[in-house]
């Protein structure tokens, strides 16, 4: 199931992105705005605004919000809704781009084993009792970035030409083994395993304006290499020969890609844990929605992403207040079913890569 590639006959037709941006930037800022404003505590719109006018440069406005209220907004609400906005982001656009490069509708951003060396990173540090906000965040990007690569140098190592088959067989294998090694960390230090799990689930729960800082340059050069290459995307999608011969070098151009999806995934899943499906939902109802080509369907899941995320948090704290529910329990509820749904479609034949 996995291992099979899709093979599109034709490009998808060429659609304005105007519209399509437009729709999803207007979803996002009411996302972003629904997810400050409710809480245990309630803001209201002029609350909100004058929260957020205050922390601009050379801007004073006479409010009477309160400084409590403000610091809710700002120091609370606000990063932790940034934050989910740029995991969802980047999530969804390395999922898109995973499809395309390896033409595999199924294809999401841990399916290189970026999943399980990051889970593998964090595990070990957790177990070693050097689990600080510093030290777990690069333990997981780490994990993520080298299982990517190990998983590149194996499907290469034969110098196969158009080996997405071959990349996907071998990001199982890696995963598989990193898994392994992570089963028996946990094994082996029983009393680590609640903290080990909250953070396989995901959560924004500790969110805050240095996790922001510290993921944001990854996730900026990541999400601006894939928004330069979403047009050879369309070509990819083709094959490696048509690719070829229009004077795309496609081995280089899809580890350009690869490099990219998987930076930007390492970052997101160092500060947010192990959120999954967002790759898979966000693309595949960009593409029902607009039957467009890359240069609709990257940007546009961009911020489809963010939105979806954004939203996905507010439902994980709200919906058992005042208790919350890890973020991957909700993404997972929602995409299993889009997921059998996606390959229901995919076995008939007529799902959109």
């Amino acid at each position: 199931m996995i291992g099979a590639a899709d093979a599109p006959a034709r490009l998808p037709r060429r659609v304005s992105a105007r519209v399509p941006v437009l729709v999803a930037t207007l979803v996002l800022v009411g996302a972003v705005v629904l997810s400050v404003a409710v809480g245990p505590v309630s803001i209201s719109p002029q609350a909100l605004v004058d929260a957020l006018l205050a922390h601009l440069p050379g801007v004073h406005p006479s409010t009477a919000t309160s400084p409590v209220d403000q610091a809710i907004v700002w120091q609370l609400r606000l990063p932790r809704v940034v934050l989910a906005a740029l995991v969802g982001a980047i999530l969804a656009a390395s999922g898109a781009t995973y499809q395309g490069v390896l033409r595999n509708s199924l294809a999401d951003p841990y399916l290189l084993g970026a999943a399980a060396g990051a889970g593998l990173g964090a595990t070990t540090v957790i177990v070693a009792g050097q689990d600080s906000r510093l030290i777990l965040p690069v333990a997981a990007f780490v994990g993520a970035v080298i299982a990517v690569v190990l998983t590149y140098v194996i499907a290469t190592a034969g110098g196969t030409r158009d080996n997405g088959s071959t990349i996907l067989l071998a990001g199982v294998a890696v995963a598989a083994l990193l898994t392994a090694i992570q089963t028996y960390l946990q094994q082996r230090n029983i009393a680590d395993l609640r903290q080990i799990y909250s953070w396989i689930l995901g959560s924004f729960t500790t969110a805050s304006w240095s996790d922001v800082r510290l993921v944001a340059p990854y996730i900026a050069v990541s999400a601006a290499v894939l928004l330069a290459h979403r047009r050879i995307l369309d070509v990819l999608r083709v094959g490696g020969d048509e690719a070829a011969s229009l004077g795309i070098h496609p081995e280089r151009t899809r580890l350009i890609l690869v490099a990219a999806a998987t930076l930007g995934t390492a970052a997101a899943v160092s500060v947010s844990g192990l959120i999954g499906f967002v790759g898979i939902i966000v693309p595949h109802a960009v593409r029902l929605a607009t039957n467009a080509s890359y240069r609709v369907v990257m940007p546009v899941a961009m911020l489809g992403g963010a939105a979806f995320m954004v939203l996905v948090d507010l439902l994980a704290r709200t919906v058992a207040a005042p208790t919350e529910l890890p973020i991957g329990v909700v993404t997972a509820a929602v995409g299993a079913p889009f997921f059998l749904m996606v390959l229901r479609s995919r076995r008939s034949g007529h799902g959109a890569l």
